[in-house]
Protein backbone atom coordinates (compact mmCIF):
# COMPACT_ATOMS: atom_id res chain seq x y z
CA UNK A 1 0.00 0.00 0.00
CA UNK A 2 1.23 3.20 -0.71
CA UNK A 3 -0.92 5.19 1.51
CA UNK A 4 -1.17 3.67 5.43
CA UNK A 5 -3.94 5.80 7.34
CA UNK A 6 -2.54 6.86 10.55
CA UNK A 7 -4.22 5.85 13.71
CA UNK A 8 -7.20 8.27 14.41
CA UNK A 9 -6.17 10.40 17.01
CA UNK A 10 -8.25 9.99 20.08
CA UNK A 11 -7.63 6.25 19.64
CA UNK A 12 -4.32 6.73 20.85
CA UNK A 13 -5.78 8.08 24.32
CA UNK A 14 -6.12 4.87 26.22
CA UNK A 15 -3.58 4.91 28.70
CA UNK A 16 -4.76 8.06 29.81
CA UNK A 17 -7.94 6.43 30.49
CA UNK A 18 -6.93 4.00 32.06
CA UNK A 19 -5.58 6.45 34.56
CA UNK A 20 -8.75 8.15 35.26
CA UNK A 21 -10.66 4.79 35.51
CA UNK A 22 -9.08 4.64 38.69
CA UNK A 23 -11.36 6.83 40.31
CA UNK A 24 -14.55 5.97 42.10
CA UNK A 25 -17.44 6.90 39.16
CA UNK A 26 -15.06 6.13 36.52
CA UNK A 27 -13.05 8.05 33.81
CA UNK A 28 -15.06 11.48 33.21
CA UNK A 29 -14.09 12.10 29.01
CA UNK A 30 -13.09 15.94 27.77
CA UNK A 31 -11.22 14.57 25.59
CA UNK A 32 -13.49 14.72 22.37
CA UNK A 33 -16.01 18.02 21.75
CA UNK A 34 -19.08 15.88 21.80
CA UNK A 35 -22.21 17.67 23.52
CA UNK A 36 -24.03 15.82 25.62
CA UNK A 37 -27.00 18.25 26.74
CA UNK A 38 -30.38 18.26 25.62
CA UNK A 39 -30.60 18.33 21.75
CA UNK A 40 -32.96 21.70 20.68
CA UNK A 41 -36.53 19.68 21.17
CA UNK A 42 -37.91 21.68 18.38
CA UNK A 43 -35.87 19.84 15.87
CA UNK A 44 -36.51 16.79 17.50
CA UNK A 45 -40.55 17.18 16.97
CA UNK A 46 -39.83 18.18 14.08
CA UNK A 47 -37.50 15.51 12.60
CA UNK A 48 -40.13 13.00 14.21
CA UNK A 49 -42.50 13.74 11.98
CA UNK A 50 -40.11 12.21 8.82
CA UNK A 51 -40.72 14.88 6.51
CA UNK A 52 -38.88 14.61 2.94
CA UNK A 53 -38.18 10.89 4.00
CA UNK A 54 -39.13 9.24 0.66
CA UNK A 55 -37.67 11.38 -2.05
CA UNK A 56 -34.24 11.70 -3.04
CA UNK A 57 -33.12 15.68 -1.04
CA UNK A 58 -31.50 18.40 -2.95
CA UNK A 59 -27.71 17.95 -2.65
CA UNK A 60 -27.47 21.77 -2.03
CA UNK A 61 -30.33 21.84 0.49
CA UNK A 62 -34.13 22.82 0.33
CA UNK A 63 -35.33 26.48 -0.27
CA UNK A 64 -36.65 26.22 3.35
CA UNK A 65 -32.77 25.22 4.64
CA UNK A 66 -30.80 27.48 2.98
CA UNK A 67 -33.25 30.70 3.74
CA UNK A 68 -33.45 29.38 7.44
CA UNK A 69 -29.51 29.25 7.69
CA UNK A 70 -29.36 32.43 5.28
CA UNK A 71 -31.44 34.03 7.63
CA UNK A 72 -29.74 33.55 10.97
CA UNK A 73 -26.33 34.62 9.35
CA UNK A 74 -28.71 38.17 8.69
CA UNK A 75 -29.48 38.09 12.02
CA UNK A 76 -26.55 36.70 14.32
CA UNK A 77 -24.18 38.56 11.70
CA UNK A 78 -25.81 41.22 9.85
CA UNK A 79 -24.27 39.27 6.60
CA UNK A 80 -26.65 39.47 3.75
CA UNK A 81 -26.92 36.52 1.62
CA UNK A 82 -28.92 35.05 -1.59
CA UNK A 83 -30.11 31.87 -0.62
CA UNK A 84 -27.61 30.72 -4.17
CA UNK A 85 -24.96 31.49 -1.55
CA UNK A 86 -25.77 28.75 0.91
CA UNK A 87 -25.74 25.08 0.58
CA UNK A 88 -25.56 21.86 2.36
CA UNK A 89 -23.06 19.61 3.56
CA UNK A 90 -23.35 16.40 5.27
CA UNK A 91 -21.61 17.46 8.58
CA UNK A 92 -18.92 19.91 8.53
CA UNK A 93 -16.15 17.39 9.16
CA UNK A 94 -16.61 15.62 5.73
CA UNK A 95 -16.67 19.48 4.08
CA UNK A 96 -13.19 20.32 5.76
CA UNK A 97 -11.91 16.58 4.78
CA UNK A 98 -13.38 16.99 0.99
CA UNK A 99 -12.83 20.39 0.33
CA UNK A 100 -9.49 20.62 -1.53
CA UNK A 101 -10.43 17.64 -3.42
CA UNK A 102 -13.11 19.05 -4.92
CA UNK A 103 -11.18 22.17 -5.21
CA UNK A 104 -7.92 20.71 -7.17
CA UNK A 105 -10.35 19.34 -10.01
CA UNK A 106 -11.01 23.14 -10.72
CA UNK A 107 -7.37 24.60 -10.11
CA UNK A 108 -4.57 21.55 -10.81
CA UNK A 109 -1.93 23.90 -10.49
CA UNK A 110 -2.05 24.32 -7.10
CA UNK A 111 -1.22 22.03 -4.67
CA UNK A 112 -0.77 23.48 -1.21
CA UNK A 113 -3.18 23.29 1.57
CA UNK A 114 -2.36 25.73 3.79
CA UNK A 115 -3.92 25.69 7.48
CA UNK A 116 -2.98 26.59 11.24
CA UNK A 117 -0.37 24.99 12.60
CA UNK A 118 -2.64 24.29 15.94
CA UNK A 119 -5.49 23.04 14.48
CA UNK A 120 -8.36 20.88 14.33
CA UNK A 121 -6.53 17.69 12.40
CA UNK A 122 -8.69 16.86 9.50
CA UNK A 123 -7.78 20.61 7.45
CA UNK A 124 -4.41 18.69 7.02
CA UNK A 125 -5.59 15.22 6.36
CA UNK A 126 -8.30 16.52 3.63
CA UNK A 127 -4.88 17.50 2.41
CA UNK A 128 -3.40 14.17 2.28
CA UNK A 129 -6.52 12.86 1.29
CA UNK A 130 -6.77 14.36 -2.05
CA UNK A 131 -2.72 14.13 -2.45
CA UNK A 132 -1.74 17.48 -1.96
CA UNK A 133 0.73 18.67 0.10
CA UNK A 134 -0.37 20.30 4.15
CA UNK A 135 1.49 23.61 4.76
CA UNK A 136 1.07 24.44 8.19
CA UNK A 137 1.03 28.11 8.84
CA UNK A 138 2.44 29.74 12.24
CA UNK A 139 0.80 31.29 14.39
CA UNK A 140 1.24 34.94 16.51
CA UNK A 141 -1.08 35.39 19.56
CA UNK A 142 -3.28 33.09 18.65
CA UNK A 143 -3.89 34.19 15.18
CA UNK A 144 -2.11 33.31 11.50
CA UNK A 145 0.88 34.62 10.90
CA UNK A 146 0.40 35.44 7.14
CA UNK A 147 3.54 36.74 6.60
CA UNK A 148 5.35 34.21 7.78
CA UNK A 149 3.77 31.74 5.08
CA UNK A 150 6.84 30.88 2.41
CA UNK A 151 6.73 33.21 -1.05
CA UNK A 152 6.41 29.39 -3.41
CA UNK A 153 3.76 28.52 -0.87
CA UNK A 154 1.71 31.36 -1.51
CA UNK A 155 1.92 30.84 -5.31
CA UNK A 156 0.70 27.20 -5.00
CA UNK A 157 -1.78 27.61 -2.59
CA UNK A 158 -4.85 25.80 -3.27
CA UNK A 159 -6.88 27.10 -0.15
CA UNK A 160 -5.94 28.78 3.16
CA UNK A 161 -8.42 27.33 5.98
CA UNK A 162 -9.08 29.57 9.04
CA UNK A 163 -10.42 28.61 12.55
CA UNK A 164 -12.07 31.48 14.76
CA UNK A 165 -12.85 30.75 17.72
CA UNK A 166 -10.24 28.21 17.44
CA UNK A 167 -10.29 24.50 18.08
CA UNK A 168 -8.20 24.12 20.27
CA UNK A 169 -6.96 27.00 21.68
CA UNK A 170 -10.48 29.08 21.72
CA UNK A 171 -8.45 32.04 20.03
CA UNK A 172 -10.12 34.50 17.51
CA UNK A 173 -8.12 35.53 14.28
CA UNK A 174 -8.70 38.80 12.22
CA UNK A 175 -10.92 37.49 10.06
CA UNK A 176 -10.93 41.19 7.59
CA UNK A 177 -7.03 39.98 7.55
CA UNK A 178 -7.38 36.82 6.38
CA UNK A 179 -9.55 37.85 3.92
CA UNK A 180 -7.77 40.53 2.47
CA UNK A 181 -4.93 38.63 2.40
CA UNK A 182 -6.84 35.68 1.06
CA UNK A 183 -8.10 38.31 -2.03
CA UNK A 184 -4.43 39.81 -2.25
CA UNK A 185 -3.07 36.57 -3.03
CA UNK A 186 -5.88 34.89 -5.01
CA UNK A 187 -6.49 32.40 -2.36
CA UNK A 188 -9.71 30.83 -1.39
CA UNK A 189 -10.60 31.05 2.33
CA UNK A 190 -12.41 28.37 3.95
CA UNK A 191 -13.40 30.06 6.82
CA UNK A 192 -14.26 27.70 9.80
CA UNK A 193 -17.06 28.93 11.86
CA UNK A 194 -18.51 26.27 13.97
CA UNK A 195 -18.14 27.85 17.36
CA UNK A 196 -19.16 31.35 16.74
CA UNK A 197 -22.07 31.21 18.51
CA UNK A 198 -19.70 30.28 22.04
CA UNK A 199 -17.87 33.94 21.40
CA UNK A 200 -16.70 35.09 24.82
CA UNK A 201 -15.17 38.29 23.99
CA UNK A 202 -16.90 40.42 21.93
CA UNK A 203 -19.98 39.51 19.72
CA UNK A 204 -19.89 36.03 16.85
CA UNK A 205 -17.93 37.37 13.94
CA UNK A 206 -18.12 35.56 10.81
CA UNK A 207 -15.28 36.47 7.60
CA UNK A 208 -18.44 37.47 5.48
CA UNK A 209 -18.94 40.50 7.03
CA UNK A 210 -15.93 41.84 4.90
CA UNK A 211 -17.30 40.76 1.86
CA UNK A 212 -18.07 37.64 -0.10
CA UNK A 213 -15.19 37.41 -3.01
CA UNK A 214 -13.01 34.72 -2.69
CA UNK A 215 -14.43 33.41 0.92
CA UNK A 216 -16.46 30.88 2.17
CA UNK A 217 -17.73 30.44 5.34
CA UNK A 218 -18.58 26.89 7.18
CA UNK A 219 -21.39 26.72 10.34
CA UNK A 220 -22.42 23.54 11.68
CA UNK A 221 -25.46 22.55 13.80
CA UNK A 222 -23.70 19.87 15.92
CA UNK A 223 -22.73 22.56 18.72
CA UNK A 224 -25.01 25.21 18.35
CA UNK A 225 -28.05 23.05 19.06
CA UNK A 226 -26.24 19.58 20.35
CA UNK A 227 -27.58 17.76 16.98
CA UNK A 228 -23.96 16.23 16.36
CA UNK A 229 -25.51 13.48 15.74
CA UNK A 230 -28.01 14.41 12.57
CA UNK A 231 -24.79 15.53 10.69
CA UNK A 232 -25.89 18.73 9.01
CA UNK A 233 -24.03 22.06 8.48
CA UNK A 234 -23.52 24.45 5.86
CA UNK A 235 -21.02 26.77 3.70
CA UNK A 236 -21.84 29.97 2.25
CA UNK A 237 -20.26 32.80 0.39
CA UNK A 238 -18.34 33.25 -2.97
CA UNK A 239 -21.11 32.40 -5.42
CA UNK A 240 -18.87 31.06 -8.09
CA UNK A 241 -17.34 28.59 -5.59
CA UNK A 242 -20.62 27.10 -3.94
CA UNK A 243 -21.60 26.88 -7.48
CA UNK A 244 -19.13 25.10 -8.49
CA UNK A 245 -18.94 22.99 -5.08
CA UNK A 246 -22.65 22.85 -5.23
CA UNK A 247 -22.58 21.07 -8.37
CA UNK A 248 -19.67 18.40 -7.90
CA UNK A 249 -20.98 17.34 -4.77
CA UNK A 250 -23.93 16.54 -5.85
CA UNK A 251 -22.17 14.30 -8.58
CA UNK A 252 -20.54 13.01 -5.53
CA UNK A 253 -23.80 11.80 -4.23
CA UNK A 254 -23.80 13.88 -1.11
CA UNK A 255 -26.98 14.59 0.65
CA UNK A 256 -28.53 15.43 4.07
CA UNK A 257 -31.55 13.36 4.53
CA UNK A 258 -34.49 15.06 3.96
CA UNK A 259 -36.00 15.18 7.66
CA UNK A 260 -33.06 16.23 9.15
CA UNK A 261 -32.83 19.31 6.54
CA UNK A 262 -36.28 20.06 8.07
CA UNK A 263 -35.18 19.77 11.37
CA UNK A 264 -31.84 21.66 11.14
CA UNK A 265 -33.80 24.31 9.16
CA UNK A 266 -36.23 24.23 12.63
CA UNK A 267 -32.92 25.19 15.09
CA UNK A 268 -31.59 27.66 12.87
CA UNK A 269 -35.14 29.90 13.49
CA UNK A 270 -34.37 29.34 17.23
CA UNK A 271 -31.79 31.36 19.40
CA UNK A 272 -33.55 30.66 23.36
CA UNK A 273 -31.70 27.29 23.28
CA UNK A 274 -28.33 28.48 21.94
CA UNK A 275 -28.37 31.08 24.65
CA UNK A 276 -29.43 28.48 27.40
CA UNK A 277 -26.27 26.30 26.01
CA UNK A 278 -24.11 29.49 26.15
CA UNK A 279 -24.68 29.59 29.94
CA UNK A 280 -23.87 26.32 30.47
CA UNK A 281 -20.47 26.21 28.67
CA UNK A 282 -19.75 29.49 30.74
CA UNK A 283 -20.51 28.29 34.05
CA UNK A 284 -18.64 25.39 32.99
CA UNK A 285 -15.39 27.21 31.81
CA UNK A 286 -15.28 29.61 34.79
CA UNK A 287 -15.55 26.33 37.76
CA UNK A 288 -13.00 24.35 36.07
CA UNK A 289 -10.22 27.11 34.68
CA UNK A 290 -10.62 28.14 38.51
CA UNK A 291 -9.92 24.95 39.61
CA UNK A 292 -6.94 24.25 37.46
CA UNK A 293 -5.36 27.18 38.07
CA UNK A 294 -5.58 26.53 41.67
CA UNK A 295 -3.55 23.53 41.60
CA UNK A 296 -1.30 25.18 39.54
CA UNK A 297 -1.90 24.48 35.93
CA UNK A 298 -2.66 27.25 33.59
CA UNK A 299 -5.84 26.92 32.28
CA UNK A 300 -7.36 30.82 30.82
CA UNK A 301 -10.80 31.10 30.32
CA UNK A 302 -11.01 30.97 26.32
CA UNK A 303 -12.35 33.56 24.17
CA UNK A 304 -14.03 31.68 22.31
CA UNK A 305 -15.28 27.79 21.85
CA UNK A 306 -15.71 25.52 24.98
CA UNK A 307 -12.41 24.28 25.59
CA UNK A 308 -9.63 24.39 28.15
CA UNK A 309 -5.96 24.98 26.62
CA UNK A 310 -3.92 24.23 29.72
CA UNK A 311 -0.34 24.15 29.85
CA UNK A 312 2.28 23.58 33.43
CA UNK A 313 5.71 24.59 33.46
CA UNK A 314 8.15 22.04 33.01
CA UNK A 315 5.86 19.32 31.97
CA UNK A 316 4.65 18.46 28.12
CA UNK A 317 0.99 17.93 27.08
CA UNK A 318 1.22 14.07 27.59
CA UNK A 319 2.78 14.16 31.43
CA UNK A 320 0.40 17.08 31.92
CA UNK A 321 -2.58 14.65 30.74
CA UNK A 322 -1.42 11.97 33.12
CA UNK A 323 -0.90 14.04 35.72
CA UNK A 324 -4.69 15.26 35.02
CA UNK A 325 -6.41 11.81 34.93
CA UNK A 326 -4.69 11.17 37.78
CA UNK A 327 -5.55 14.06 39.78
CA UNK A 328 -9.52 14.32 38.85
CA UNK A 329 -10.15 11.32 36.29
CA UNK A 330 -10.39 14.00 33.41
CA UNK A 331 -9.56 12.24 30.50
CA UNK A 332 -8.51 15.07 28.07
CA UNK A 333 -6.33 16.02 24.82
CA UNK A 334 -2.89 16.30 24.65
CA UNK A 335 -2.12 19.07 22.59
CA UNK A 336 0.58 17.31 20.20
CA UNK A 337 -3.19 15.58 18.59
CA UNK A 338 -3.32 19.23 16.97
CA UNK A 339 0.04 19.88 15.93
CA UNK A 340 3.73 19.80 16.81
CA UNK A 341 3.47 23.40 18.35
CA UNK A 342 0.47 22.68 20.54
CA UNK A 343 3.13 19.96 22.22
CA UNK A 344 3.08 21.82 25.62
CA UNK A 345 -0.67 21.98 26.09
CA UNK A 346 -3.73 19.79 26.93
CA UNK A 347 -7.20 20.33 25.38
CA UNK A 348 -10.00 19.69 28.04
CA UNK A 349 -13.46 19.99 26.60
CA UNK A 350 -15.94 20.71 29.25
CA UNK A 351 -19.22 18.78 27.55
CA UNK A 352 -19.70 16.42 30.74
CA UNK A 353 -22.38 17.26 32.93
CA UNK A 354 -22.10 20.14 35.86
CA UNK A 355 -22.39 17.71 38.56
CA UNK A 356 -19.44 15.08 37.10
CA UNK A 357 -17.18 18.42 36.53
CA UNK A 358 -17.71 19.88 39.69
CA UNK A 359 -16.66 16.50 41.48
CA UNK A 360 -13.54 16.81 39.30
CA UNK A 361 -13.10 20.40 40.19
CA UNK A 362 -13.28 19.31 43.91
CA UNK A 363 -10.66 16.56 43.41
CA UNK A 364 -8.35 18.80 42.04
CA UNK A 365 -9.08 21.47 45.03
CA UNK A 366 -8.39 18.16 48.05
CA UNK A 367 -4.52 18.45 46.26
CA UNK A 368 -3.95 21.81 47.09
Amino acid sequence: MSFVPPPYPYERLDGLKKLAQRHEGGAIDCSIGTPIDPPFAGAMEVLAKGEGARGYPASIGSPDFRYAAAHWMERRFEVTLDIDQVAACVGTKEFVASLAQYLHLRSPDRDVVLFPEISYPTYAMGATLAGLRAVPVPMHYGQLDLAAIAANDVERALVLWSNSPSNPTGGLDDLEAVASWGRSHDVLVASDECYAEFTWKGRPRSILEHGHDGVLALHSISKRSNLAGVRAGFYAGDPEIVAFLRLVRQHAGLMVPGPVQAAVSRAYGDDVHVDEQRERYRRRLVMLSGALSGYGIEAPFPDGAFYLWCSMEGVDGWQLAELIAEQSGIVSSPGELYGDAGAKFVRIAVVQPDEQLALCASRFSSHT
